[in-house]
């Protein structure tokens, strides 16, 4: 029996996708560009899934949908677009629980003079609107939040963190990566002028994403990151990957869909993984239990005697797909940065592990999954502590 609960790394793609970009591949495989049928046909699909997208998250008019390779390059596309339009350097504020894909553009910034603030976050990680309203400066040109994090699940005040940018005259970005195709997002009413999404987070292909830019956004505001034929409109060059932007539209079609149904299902789900692991001892939930992506579940170990990793190494042994927060640099373990922004000490901070949900997860593997980590977490801890050596312990061997 094996039990995937990792779709906040990747989710499966959906056969309904894969059977579009099948079609794709064969049929629409002319460059999209070019004037001829073959384009013409490549272009109709391209222009379809654009319009699926945009539907996803109520984007009044498609073409403010810019197609990436991914939710990273979105969120480079984002951050560097809107800083190349400065000779000088100014100032970005982002938070302190951001992914990878905005915390290292960022240094790629400061280390050619920008001013970054990371607003601080409270133990559930949420961040706090007057902290933002503090923070703001004359020359701050560009605000960028994530929407829901992903290793503690906590989803952020968005709607009044744009409200308070804009405001300023800033403009705001909020990386949805995780949010989308999970909650309902309304961009004609969601202050944000740049918003990410990634297919792969939604059952398409890994491979394709996307960049939402407002209309109010003027092309002074957003430069081109990549340079050369001018797709995208202008704003990311390349021929389009027609299969898996076509996949991409038919996963966020089918999930704008199912969105009603499915949000409350895993929510159900989620919330009975908390109840069932609630009173294991030492084991203790992280994120905000109320505003909280509804398919993610995350713990540390309160005295940290465990890594994470170590967890996933065992459940895994076990047939369930679990991850961890901490990293692995160089064979040394890196405590989490995102659990150290919440006030969690190093050692917990090397012991989170997620738990996400999907449209495979049944009641049943919640079950299993609790009663499995249970016995991995008594047998490791019990392990550990047995290798641990007190100050009262001689060793046999110099003894």
């Amino acid at each position: 029996m094996q039990i995937y609960l990792d779709y906040s790394a990747t989710t499966p793609i959906r056969e309904e996708a894969l059977a579009a970009m099948q079609v794709a591949m064969q049929q629409h495989w002319g460059n999209a560009s070019s004037l001829h049928d073959w384009g013409n046909r490549s272009a109709t699909a391209l222009e379809r899934s654009r319009q699926q997208v945009a539907d996803l998250i109520n984007a009044s008019v498609a073409e403010s949908i810019i197609f990436t390779g991914g939710g990273s390059e979105a969120n480079n596309l984002a951050i560097f677009g809107v800083a190349k339009q400065f000779l000088a350097p100014q100032h970005l504020i982002i938070s302190a629980v951001e992914h990878s894909a905005i915390t290292e553009p960022a240094r790629q910034l400061e280390r050619q003079g920008w001013q970054v603030t990371r607003l601080p976050v409270d133990r559930s990680g949420a961040l706090h609107p007057k902290d933002l309203q503090a923070a703001l400066r004359p020359n701050t040109v560009l605000v960028s939040i994530i929407y829901g994090q992903s290793e503690v699940g906590t989803l952020q005040p968005v709607a009044e963190l744009g409200k308070i940018a804009r405001a300023h005259g800033s403009l705001f970005h909020t990386d949805a990566v995780q949010v989308a195709g999970r909650l309902p997002i309304n961009v004609q009413q969601l202050p944000v002028d740049f918003l990410s999404l990634s297919s792969h987070k939604i059952y398409g292909p890994q491979g394709a994403g996307a960049l939402y830019v407002s209309p109010h956004v003027s092309s002074a505001q957003l430069l081109p990151i990549i340079y050369g034929g001018g797709q995208e409109r202008g704003l990311r060059s390349g021929t389009q990957a027609i299969a898996n932007i076509v996949g991409f539209g038919v996963a966020a079609e089918l999930a704008a869909a199912e969105m009603p149904t499915e949000t409350l299902r895993l929510i159900r789900l989620r919330d009975r993984l908390f109840a069932l692991l609630k009173d294991v001892p030492g084991l203790v939930p992280t994120g905000d239990s109320r505003h909280r992506l509804p398919h993610h579940v995350s713990f540390c170990l309160a005295e940290g005697e465990v890594t994470g990793k170590t967890l996933v190494r065992q459940m895994n042994l076990a047939g369930i797909g679990i991850s961890a927060g901490s990293a692995c640099h160089s064979g040394k373990l890196s405590p989490s940065p995102i659990l150290q922004a919440m006030g969690f000490s190093d050692r917990p901070a090397t012991s989170g592990i997620r738990l996400t949900l999907g449209r495979h997860t049944a009641e049943a593997d919640i079950d299993w999954t609790a009663l499995v980590l249970q016995q991995v977490l008594s047998r490791t801890l019990a392990a550990s502590s047995l290798a641990t050596p007190t100050a009262n312990t001689r060793d046999p061997i110099h003894a």
